[in-house]
């Protein structure tokens, strides 16, 4: 029933964002002779581009790889996604200082892409390595709802639109310089403020039902995260095993893998020595995240020849590794 109702809430919101367009197109076609009409008309359609619902890029920060210079990439991405029997993904891109490994459908053909995170796929064994595909694999594919997520974007741009407007910085500098400038005087009064404040008024009006469909949606869609994560879960254990997971899960909350090879990158250590580190570790820590059940998806040489193919990101990569909290 929440998910009818939050389906039903979205489908309002598209529907309203269509409307703006259909009632400026309807404008300007009426009333074809006059010059005001255009230009409402033109608002009306602005407002609706504006409002449209956004299907998803790649990350502006990720760099898409070209197929010929990382097969094995690849080629262990689609075994995975077989496996599972979901679509393979059309495009792999890679993010340096993002440790998460995303896979999602993009744009208004819902193309696949996965985006692999370089911190953390510098520092997994290969055993991991698959844990960590299945994982975003599942992720993606139990959360792809594309309806609801674009209202909410959609409503989110909405809520930024009425609600987060404020004062023009440079303006209330300027105005701040004339007022200390003037000393006891009083200094010139202008509309601008009152101005302003009327519109953030307006604003605050027109967004407060906006802010609470908003809201509304965002509760109706978490109400289902139970449900949503036990049936990601049941996905992925097709590849890997739970308990793989749940390490997997825990060594991605704590983030302990990556001061290590920030401080590898600080000694000024190579890429290939910072990635045998970070292998040492897991072997001391969990010697028997080594004996792979998964081997025939990721072997040790097939990583490594992974490996190679990342390289060049993987230096540009951990230039920046200092960056990351």
């Amino acid at each position: 029933m929440k998910r009818i109702t939050a389906v039903a809430i979205a489908l309002v919101v598209h529907a309203l964002t269509l409307a703006f367009v259909v009632l400026g197109a309807w404008t300007i076609v009426v009333n074809s002779a006059f010059v005001f009409a255009w230009l409402i008309g033109g608002g009306l359609i602005g407002i609706g581009w504006l409002l449209r619902p956004r299907l998803g890029q790649v990350p502006a920060d990720a760099e898409v790889l070209d197929r010929p210079a990382a097969t094995e990439l690849y080629g262990t991405a689609e075994r995975v996604a077989d496996r599972m029997g979901i679509a393979r993904p059309k495009k792999i891109a890679v993010q340096d200082l993002v440790p998460a490994t995303v896979y999602q459908r993009v744009g208004p053909l819902r193309t696949p892409v996965l985006v692999i995170g370089l911190p953390l796929w510098l520092a997994l064994p290969p055993r991991r390595r698959v844990t960590l595909l299945a994982l975003a694999y599942a992720r993606g594919v139990t959360g792809d709802d594309v309806i609801v997520s674009s209202a909410l974007s959609t409503l989110g741009e909405w809520r930024g639109a009425l609600l987060g407007s404020g004062p023009l910085k440079a303006r209330e500098e300027a105005q701040n310089k004339i007022t200390a400038s003037l000393g006891a005087l009083d200094s010139p009064g202008t509309g601008y403020e009152v101005a302003g404040t009327f519109g953030r008024m307006i604003g605050r009006v027109l967004g407060a039902p906006v802010l609470l469909l908003e809201r509304g949606l965002t509760r109706l869609t978490r109400s289902g995260d139970g449900p949503r994560r036990e049936r990601m879960l049941t996905l992925a254990r097709r590849v890997v095993p739970a308990e793989d997971l749940a390490e997997l899960e825990e060594v991605m909350a704590s983030t302990g893998y990556l001061a290590p090879m920030q401080a590898a990158v600080l000694r000024g250590e190579s890429v290939p020595a910072i990635r045998q580190g970070a292998l040492a570790r897991f072997e001391r820590a969990a010697p028997s995240v080594f004996g792979s059940p998964t081997a025939t998806l990721l072997g040790s040489a097939e990583s490594d020849r992974i490996d190679d193919e990342l390289l060049q990101h993987y230096t540009r990569a951990v230039r920046g590794f200092g960056l990351i909290t």
